[in-house]
């Protein structure tokens, strides 16, 4: 099994370090592995490093600088329609899920969520990229 290529992106430094740890940590003992293959801090970064680095899940934050998470998403999507992309947030209402949505998100997750969502998330899509 190969294993899942994630980039993470958010504007706060050690909350992608602590979730590429979380992320290694979590998988350490699984056959499938989640590989944190690069980290952005702003929209524009992250468009840079998707297209360098081509992972196959996204996180993306939406409040970030240079380029929200929003528009982020929609241009990533825009040029790497396969690119799996999972909107990771502090905002959870009906209006942020709308627009991220719209902007092609796959998925969204609240920040509180447990660590345990966001793994099965992620490992979900590598179930559904092998069976294509």
């Amino acid at each position: 099994m190969k294993n899942i290529r994630v980039m993470l992106v958010d504007d706060v430094p050690p909350v992608c370090q602590g979730l590429a740890t979380m992320l290694r940590l979590a998988t350490k003992n699984n056959n499938r592995k989640i590989e944190v293959v690069g980290e952005a801090q702003n929209g524009d970064e992250a468009i840079k490093q998707a297209q360098l680095l081509r992972p196959d899940v996204i996180l993306i934050d939406l409040e970030m600088p240079i380029l929200d998470g929003y528009k982020t998403t929609q241009f990533i999507k825009s040029q790497e329609p396969s690119v799996f992309i999972i909107i990771l947030t502090i905002h959870g209402d009906s209006l942020a899920r709308q627009r991220a949505s719209q902007a092609g998100a796959d998925f969204f997750i609240e920040k509180s969520a447990p660590l345990e969502e966001l793994l099965q998330t992620i490992l979900s899509f590598g179930t559904m990229r092998e069976a294509v």
